[in-house]
């Protein structure tokens, strides 16, 4: 039996905020575009009409920007119908990161909207069948026919021939005859059209006027920049500088067409170098789709003030995305065979507990109860598993928004003191600074808070108190934290389960694990998480006061 309660447990989520309908268009594309066969059809109806309601409540940009994010898999045919008929600019990002064969490009094709179908015309990942038949449908580019297309039908060719002057045997000849001469006359207008069609399905990709000037270039694959202080490009490499010049790419905000991650755009706001940072340009021509950004500030040498940023932009390499992309491919799929098996052994347990199918001892229902919590565990285990990988491979970052650090820490010390002080043990807080506001959604801070006190909670002994110190000095927040006693001496990060049982507990994998997984969210975040023998240190970039204008829409103020 397998059972996979994901895609039910994302439409009961509930979707108050702009953050959780991101959220949870994000999960239903997720699981919707890897939906394995057999699937329950009135779940997937019920999951399609939900997308569609998620469709006309968050803008098409944001759409499209979820659409382009590397971690979708769009690999199902009936998701990527539907998103062809949606506005057009997921219906563009859907059907630029769609993945399917050939098989289904054939039998998708021509049910598509006709937008859709033009959008496709910018891919060069088809295969020549589908490109056939994209160009039977009529989807081409809309320029003139190549210079090397072979046999054209001119002026002189359409022009009527003059005929020499018959004699008169051949004007007797001429009048006995008379079907002969048209019959010929439209075999070779036949044969005409034929060699036009045949010289027109060979032409080549990328048609040029026909001026018998140069062969078509090859792709742009890297093209040098230089941008001034407010981010805008001001220079850059031909042949596509005309395309570039004018677009803010280093600018500390997104904008419609230029879209970065949240440690990028931090890093541009501190004028920090950036090197191989994905960047994604949401234009329908040579310049559009993915690209890797390096590049380093610039001062000028008289007055010391910031003069922008010179660098270079270049196309991702497909074998190390290929490479990516199979890596994380393989991680989800060893823990979505790991979640199908304890799925299904928490569905009977719970079947037994309740007395689903009738009446059973009360010892069996209490080992199925301890069974359900077991197996509720592994769950929670393998979640904390793929944010891990998901956040080392990039494939996700933390959700945007503005919450204060100070209440987050002060409301989490609160919760564990009360587990703390029956064992005389706890937490002494000290803060220092008055800006605490990172660019982080506040359950994002929450959970981060938890993994690290939490750990250090549990590894307190008796009467033993930690002392936590939190300041804001120069756009930095940092959190110090003298490390327990048994974390000092190993005992604690090494194993996970020490034997007693544990009133707090930050994760199922134990101390080490839960500051690894802290580590990566620290990093996403463009902060770190240092922790050293008896002091673990973590330090994330202050919201300025610009980043908190774009960001208050995106995000639950705390403070």
């Amino acid at each position: 039996m397998q059972f996979d309660d994901r895609l039910a447990t994302v439409l009961r989520m509930r979707a108050d905020s702009e953050g959780g309908l991101r959220t949870q268009f994000r999960q239903l594309l997720d699981l919707l575009g890897t939906s394995p066969e057999g699937a329950d059809a009135d779940l997937l109806n019920r999951a399609y009409a939900r997308l569609g309601e998620l469709g006309d409540a968050i803008p098409q940009e944001e759409q499209s920007r979820i659409l382009r994010e590397g971690s979708l898999r769009l690999r199902d045919v009936r998701l990527v119908n539907f998103l062809a008929t949606q506005d057009a600019k997921p219906a563009a990002s859907a059907m630029a990161t769609a993945r399917l064969n050939e098989e289904e490009w054939l039998a998708i094709i021509p049910d598509l909207p006709v937008n859709s179908r033009g959008f496709l015309r910018h891919r060069r990942d088809l295969s020549p069948k589908v490109r056939d038949l994209l160009a039977r449908l009529g989807v081409r580019d809309l320029v003139l026919p190549d210079s090397s297309g072979g046999a054209r039908i001119t002026a002189k060719d359409n022009a009527p021939r003059e005929a020499p002057p018959l004699e008169l045997s051949q004007e007797v000849e001429a009048e006995t005859a008379p079907a002969t001469g048209a019959q010929e006359e439209i075999g070779a207008l036949l044969r005409r059209i034929a060699a036009f069609r045949e010289t027109r399905g060979a032409r080549p990709v990328a048609p040029r006027l026909p001026l018998d000037d140069e062969e078509p270039q090859a792709p742009v694959t890297s093209i040098e920049f230089r941008a001034d202080a407010a981010g805008e490009v001001i220079w850059a490499e031909e042949p596509l500088a005309a395309l570039l010049v004018g677009l803010r790419l280093t600018g500390a905000r997104d904008t419609a067409i230029v879209h970065t991650q949240l440690q990028t755009r931090k890093a541009f706001a501190d004028r920090q170098p950036v090197w191989t940072a994905p960047v994604t340009l949401a234009l329908m021509t040579d310049l559009g789709g993915e690209w890797r950004i390096d590049a380093a500030p610039l001062f000028d040498p008289q007055t010391r003030a910031f003069a922008g940023y010179r660098g270079c932009l270049r196309r991702p390499i497909l074998a190390e995305a290929e490479q990516t992309d199979s890596h994380g491919d393989r991680m989800r799929q060893v823990l979505h065979e790991l979640r199908t098996p304890v799925n299904a052994i928490q569905g009977f347990a719970e079947i037994i507990q309740q007395q689903l199918f009738g009446p059973a001892p009360h010892e069996y229902r209490a080992h199925a109860a301890a069974i359900a919590v077991d197996a509720a565990k592994l769950l929670a285990g393998f979640d904390e598993v793929d944010r891990l990988v998901k956040l080392e491979s990039g494939a996700l970052t933390l959700s945007e928004g503005q919450s204060d650090m100070r209440q987050c820490v002060a409301e989490t010390v609160e919760r564990l003191q009360g587990v703390l002080r029956p064992r005389n043990a706890g937490f002494s807080l000290n803060v220092s600074g008055d800006a605490f506001a990172v660019g982080i959604e506040r359950g994002e801070v929450m959970a981060m808070c938890w993994r690290l006190l939490a750990s250090a909670a549990a590894a307190l002994s008796p009467g033993e108190d930690a002392a936590l110190v939190l300041t804001s000095k120069d756009g930095t927040i940092t959190l110090e934290m003298d490390a327990p006693q048994s974390m000092r001496e190993g005992a604690a990060a090494e194993t996970p389960d020490t034997g007693r049982p544990r009133a707090v507990s930050a994760g199922a994998f134990g101390p080490a694990f839960a500051f690894k997984l802290a580590q990566a969210e620290a990093e996403n975040a463009g902060g770190t998480l240092i922790c050293k023998l008896n002091r673990i240190t973590l330090a994330l970039p202050a919201l300025t006061a610009s980043d908190g204008d774009s960001s208050a829409g995106s995000g639950r103020a705390s403070g």
